[in-house]
């Protein structure tokens, strides 16, 4: 089947991008239209011109807080080039962050970003940030797309020092069985720089711009499978080495010295793995420059990742733990204390003990001793009363004294109250921009069984994961409260339901779930989840969330799967 690209259109780039995404990009210094400001330092567009610049086409005239389909919030511009600009927003309607791209509807680019942002939403695959809306209107094209404020650019992860050996064979492993997955259904990036790979807290790698950031620019190429394979082994390359594969510096990154052409990264830098090192060089042999051991050049994705799985796997690197100090131990003489010493051939003088003094056996002696205990067992008698007496008055004294919480056990733990708690409001989560029915959450604390939020049917199940981690609902109580348990009324029973409670920080969509406390998980084939935490939890945010469904049969909204509707939710202190 012939190669294409959605993202090529016959628009010459203004902004000087070549054809192949490695040569296009030498010299720049970030080059990605979704570039996001995890440094604190002030946003720079993407190709390295501080937001303002003058562009060779003019860009819409917004600002922040102009609000696009009543629902967009335009936040901070961080990139404004050739005609188009790039936002962070907020969707206030799910209210999460998200990233718009703008431009004119009569820019001459408007129709291809619109395909290519269609084209990329319809792939729907997770390791590449999902493109959630392309409209026109108002004469404005925008683009929105999901933000990943807990994702960091590939280009902050290389500042500060190559990878070692494992985190290089993830990303290359990852970003080459994704670009091979997006090349299968005729898609191609084009614009694959450090800048457009992030990897989560989770230490997953997620790909943006799929075939926006080339339209964005008008960047086409004849070969496009050969473009991205040779941007993936540039990454790898700028992973091992820390240097860029070719002579002019770009993104943060050091070129190679200039006349000396492509040389293997293992001669860039010492105590580079070798296989990776030679995988890197098949997928950058181009213009005259070879593998090493004559092995054949990788050109598309599906070839690099093939290779990639052929390898050893590369196993993470053992922890290395460091010794506590020798505990010493304090005895009346320091020292071994009687036992021998480790050294051989170091004498052991065993410390010498005074002896005791001989027992009192007389009628004089038994009694002397009866009147000493006596009198010590009144004198400990004294002292502890004494001692309990000033220990209750400085309590009933000092007003900031610790008091026993009456509503707490002898345990010092809270005890469950009971009390019904009040749902202020409700968001759907999804954490990864693939939403259920977020405008049905109201109706699982409306009081009203006959109403619920449902998920969509799964193929999978009855466990979602890897392809869906869960689906949820984040809950606002009316006040911080202290959760004992939690009764989660469910429309579909059998084999089974696995419900989870978190405690969360705030009332948002997109939250990363790690930074959640979990405080109660159960299981149930029944249509009712009780949740009971092992000690009350103090929250104001509380999140329910399901990770296993049933399979169930189809109804009037949704075919047969895997599948489960929350009716009621109640809270309870």
């Amino acid at each position: 089947m012939a190669e294409r690209s959605t993202a090529a259109v016959d628009v010459a780039d203004n902004s000087g991008d070549e054809p192949l995404a490695a040569k296009a990009d030498e010299g720049t210094t970030d080059g990605t239209a979704e570039a996001q400001d995890t440094t604190g330092t002030k946003p720079q567009d993407t190709d390295g011109e501080h937001i303002g610049s003058e562009a060779t086409l003019p860009t819409p005239d917004l600002h922040s807080g102009h609000k696009l389909a009543r629902r967009y919030r335009l936040e901070e511009c961080v990139t404004r080039l050739d005609g188009f600009s790039s936002w962070r927003a907020v969707d206030e309607k799910l209210r999460r962050a998200v990233g718009v791209h703008l431009l004119p509807a009569d820019h001459p680019r408007a129709r291809s970003v619109l395909a290519a942002a269609r084209s990329s939403a319809l792939l729907g695959d997770p390791r590449f940030v999902q493109v959630l809306d392309a409209v026109e209107e108002d004469d404005l094209v925008y683009v929105v797309h999901e933000w990943l404020p807990d994702a960091t650019e590939l280009t902050s992860l290389l500042a500060s020092g190559p990878m070692d050996s494992h985190d290089a064979y993830q990303l290359v492993s990852q970003v080459s069985q994704a670009m091979a997955a997006a090349h299968r259904e005729g898609l191609a990036h084009l614009r694959l720089t450090p800048g457009a790979v992030l990897r989560s807290s989770t230490g997953q790698y997620r790909i943006r711009g799929l075939a926006v950031n080339a339209a964005l620019r008008g960047i086409t190429a004849d070969s496009p499978q050969r473009a991205d394979t040779e941007a993936v082994g540039a990454l790898l390359y700028a992973a091992l080495t820390q240097r860029w594969p070719y002579e002019n510096d770009a993104y943060g990154l050091a070129g190679l010295p200039k006349g000396v052409g492509l040389i293997a990264p293992d001669q860039v830098r010492a105590g580079v793995h070798r296989g990776l090192a030679e995988l890197a060089m098949r997928a950058l042999a181009n213009d005259g420059a070879t593998a090493s051991r004559q092995e054949q050049p990788c050109t598309t994705p599906d070839e690099l990742a093939k290779a990639v799985a052929a390898m050893p796997r590369i196993r993470p690197p053992e922890p290395v733990f460091t010794a506590p100090p020798e505990y010493q131990r304090t005895t009346y003489q320091q020292g071994s204390y009687g036992r021998p010493s480790a050294r051989p051939g170091v004498s052991v003088t065993t410390p010498m003990m005074a002896a005791p003094p001989a027992p009192l056996q007389s009628r004089t002696g038994k009694a002397l001793k009866w009147a000493v205990s006596a009198l010590l067992i009144a004198a400990l008698g004294l002292g502890s009363w004494q001692l309990a007496e000033t220990l209750l008055n400085n309590e009933s004294s000092d007003p900031g004294s610790t008091q026993t919480d009456p509503k707490s056990g002898d345990d010092g733990k809270k005890k469950p109250t009971g009390q019904l708690l009040t749902v202020k409001d409700a968001v759907e989560y999804f954490p990864d921009g693939k939403a259920q029915h977020p405008d049905d959450v109201h109706l699982t604390y409306d009081g009203d069984s006959s109403t619920y939020w449902r998920s969509k049917s799964f193929i999978g199940g009855p466990k979602l994961a890897p392809f869906k981690q869960g689906v949820g609902i984040v809950y606002e109580l009316d006040s911080a409260q202290f959760i004992s348990s939690a009764s989660v009324s469910l429309q579909f029973g059998g084999d089974h339901t696995t419900a989870s409670l978190y405690a969360a920080d705030s009332l948002n969509s997109s939250t990363p779930l790690t930074s959640m406390k979990r405080i109660a998980t159960t299981e149930t084939t029944g249509t009712e989840a009780k949740l009971q935490t092992k000690n009350p939890v103090k929250t104001r945010f509380v999140l329910v969330w399901l990770t296993d469904m049933p399979k169930s049969p189809a109804d009037r909204y949704s075919d047969a799967g895997y599948k489960q509707s929350i009716t009621e939710v109640k809270f309870m202190g």
